[in-house]
C-alpha cells in the first residue's frame, strides 16, 4: 500500500493556516506577537501507518488527529496527536501544525507491552502538595495467562492507593454481580484509569472499562481526601454503560461539578460516540444519582463527537476530539456564543494537471476532473478506503462543493421498537428515532454531517460503512460517501435518496497534509428533517 506523502511547501502551509486564523471569532494582536508563536513549517512527516515490527499495517488509521496529551503553557495550547501537535497560540490566536512530540512509544504502542501491562498494571503516581501517591486497578482474581483453559473468572474491580509512607489500600469499586445487575455486560471488561485530577484538597480519578463481546464495567468516579485517608466512589447511574475518555472539575469541593469525556466501544469499535461532554453535578444525598448534561454534536457546538482530551485553564474549558479542539467559558456553557471551535482536517493541493474524479469508491470511468485552474488550488481530504482488499490500492474521498445524487432503493428507515427506543437518551430519540444508512451522520442545521470520530473503526471487517451499494466489486463495496455532506432528498420505509457533496480519487493523486479550519456554524439553522421523517413513519 501506498503510504501518504507529507511534503509541504512554506508557502501553501502558511497561506492556509494565516487564513484559517483569520476567521476566528477572536480578535487578534498586534503583528509582534507572534514572536512567542511556533513558526509554520516547510514540511511534516509522513503518517506513520505500517509497523514492520509487529507486521501489521493501520489501515484505517489515517488522520487519527485525536489528541493523546493537551499541554499548556504561558503563550501555547498544545494538541499532542499520534503524529503531529496542532498548537494554539494565545498571542495572536493563530494555529499551527508542528511535527509530534509524543514519544516513539505513545505513537507505536507494543502489543505485547500492553498486554503484559492488562496482567499486571503498572502503578502510577499523582504528586499531592510535594507527596506521591501511587495508584492502579486490577482484576480480581487475575484472569491471566490467557492461554490457561482453568483461568479463573474475575469477580472483583480492585483500585489500590499506596500513601507516601507506604500504606496500602484497596477498595472495591464494583463485582460482576454489579454488572450483570445494571445490565451492562454479562462479564467484567479489564479496567483503566484514564485521568487523575487535584481540585482544591482531594484527589480524583476516573475508571474506565473495556468494552464489547459482553465485557463492560461501571463508568467510575474516584474523590480521596488525603487528610482523613478516606475514598468516596461515585458512579453515576446515568453514565454506567459509558467509558470515561478524561476529567477535570470544577466548582467547590462541597458542591463540584465533574466535567467528563465520553465514548463507548463494541466489538471490532474501539471507539464510538457516546454521550459527549458531560457535566455531572452529584446529589448531596446520593452522589450516584445527581443531574447530568450532555453536550454533543446534536445540540452544541462541539466539534467531534468523542472528547478525547480535556483541559481546564480557570474559567476556560478546552476539549479536543480526533475531529478538532474547543474553547468554552463553561460558566455559561449552554450559550453558543461562549464557544470557540476549530476542525483539524487533512488538505491537499491539486495537481497542475488535475485529477479525475469518481463518483463511487471502486468506478471505472472519472465523473469529472478536478482542475486548480477552474475549481480551486487545495481540497479537502475527507477519508481513504481499499479499492481493492487483495492489493490495498486505495483512494481518497475528498469534499467536493457541486455534488452527487443517489438514490439506495433497497434500503430506507427501518422505524425501532418501542423496548429499543425507551433505551436510548432523550437526545438520542430525538435525533434518530430510526434506523437509516445515514445514522452515522448528524445534522448540523444545515447538512448531515459526519466527523472523523463518527466513523465507525471496524477494522476486523470490511472496514467503516457509508452510503452505497450492497454489491461487491474486487472484494469492496462501491461506497458513494463515508463522510461527504449529505442532503436529504427523499426518505421512506422502501428506498434512500440523498445529494452527497464527496467524490473519490486515486491515492498516488494527492498528498494530503494536517491543518486547522475554524468550525463556521448555519447562520440561518434549519429543523432536522427526520423529525417530519418520523412522523410520517408513524402514520404507516
Amino acid at each position: 500500500m501506498l503510504l501518504i506523502k507529507r511534503l509541504i511547501t512554506t508557502l501553501s502551509l502558511v497561506g492556509l493556516l494565516n487564513a484559517c486564523a483569520s476567521q476566528t471569532n477572536q480578535s487578534s494582536n498586534a503583528a509582534d506577537s507572534t514572536a512567542n508563536c511556533p513558526k509554520p513549517v516547510a514540511s511534516l512527516p509522513e503518517e506513520t501507518l505500517e509497523v514492520k515490527t509487529q507486521k501489521r499495517t493501520y489501515y484505517y488509521e489515517h488522520f487519527d488527529y485525536r489528541p493523546q496529551k493537551i499541554v499548556a503553557d504561558a503563550h501555547t495550547v498544545r494538541f499532542q496527536a499520534r503524529e503531529y501537535d496542532f498548537v494554539f497560540c494565545r498571542d495572536n490566536n493563530t494555529w499551527t501544525v508542528q511535527p509530534g512530540t509524543l514519544t516513539s512509544q505513545s505513537v507505536l504502542p507494543n502489543r505485547k507491552a500492553k498486554i503484559d501491562n492488562l496482567a499486571n498494571p503498572k502503578l502510577e503516581a499523582i504528586n499531592f502538595k510535594g507527596k506521591i501517591y501511587q495508584y492502579r486497578v486490577v482484576l480480581e482474581p487475575n484472569p491471566f495467562p490467557i492461554e490457561d483453559p482453568q483461568r479463573p473468572e474475575p469477580e472483583k474491580v480492585i483500585f489500590e492507593l499506596i500513601s507516601p509512607d507506604g500504606t496500602p489500600t484497596r477498595q472495591t469499586l464494583y463485582t460482576l454481580e454489579d454488572v450483570r445487575q445494571a445490565k451492562v455486560g454479562s462479564k467484567l471488561g479489564f479496567p483503566r484509569i484514564t485521568a487523575a485530577t487535584i481540585h482544591g484538597d482531594r484527589i480524583s480519578w476516573a475508571v474506565a472499562s473495556e468494552q464489547g463481546e459482553g465485557f463492560n464495567g461501571l463508568a467510575t468516579l474516584i474523590s480521596y481526601d488525603p487528610q482523613t485517608d478516606k475514598l468516596a466512589v461515585i458512579q453515576p447511574e446515568k453514565i454506567q454503560g459509558q467509558q470515561i475518555t478524561d476529567l477535570v472539575i470544577t466548582g467547590d469541593s462541597s458542591d463540584p461539578t465533574f466535567w467528563m469525556g465520553t465514548m463507548v466501544s463494541g466489538e471490532g469499535n474501539g471507539s464510538l460516540p457516546g454521550l459527549g461532554l458531560v457535566a455531572y453535578r452529584p446529589d448531596s444525598q446520593n452522589p450516584n444519582s445527581g443531574s447530568l448534561t450532555s453536550y454533543n454534536v446534536h445540540n452544541s457546538p462541539l466539534v467531534g463527537a468523542i472528547p478525547d482530551k480535556l483541559k481546564l485553564e480557570k474559567d476556560t474549558l478546552w476539549v479536543g476530539t480526533r475531529n478538532g479542539a474547543c474553547q468554552l467559558k463553561w460558566q455559561a456553557v449552554d450559550n453558543p456564543e461562549n464557544w470557540s471551535c476549530w476542525r483539524f482536517a487533512a488538505m491537499a493541493k491539486l495537481p497542475t494537471e488535475g485529477v479525475p474524479l469518481y463518483s463511487g469508491l471502486t468506478d471505472k470511468t472519472r465523473a469529472i476532473a478536478l482542475s486548480p485552474a477552474k475549481d480551486r488550488e487545495t481540497v479537502e481530504v475527507l477519508w481513504w478506503m481499499p479499492v481493492n482488499y487483495q492489493t490495498r490500492e486505495g483512494r481518497y474521498e475528498v469534499r467536493h462543493p457541486e455534488g452527487f445524487t443517489f438514490t439506495l432503493n433497497d434500503q430506507g428507515a427501518y422505524v425501532l421498537p418501542p423496548d429499543i427506543r425507551e433505551k436510548l437518551a432523550k437526545w438520542q430519540a430525538e435525533t434518530l428515532p430510526f434506523d437509516w444508512v445515514g445514522r452515522e451522520w448528524h445534522w448540523n442545521g444545515s447538512r448531515f454531517v459526519r466527523g472523523l470520530d463518527e466513523v465507525a473503526q471496524n477494522a476486523v471487517s470490511s472496514g467503516p460503512r457509508g452510503i452505497g451499494y450492497s454489491a461487491v466489486a474486487n472484494s469492496q463495496i462501491n461506497w458513494k460517501a463515508i463522510r461527504g455532506d449529505l442532503d436529504l432528498l427523499n426518505l421512506s420505509q422502501k428506498s434512500t435518496s440523498v445529494k452527497y457533496y464527496s467524490g473519490w480519487v486515486d491515492e498516488e493523486k494527492l498528498n494530503p497534509y494536517p491543518t486547522v479550519i475554524p468550525q463556521e456554524r448555519p447562520t440561518n439553522p434549519q429543523p432536522n428533517p427526520l423529525k417530519a421523517v418520523a412522523k410520517q413513519l408513524e402514520t404507516q
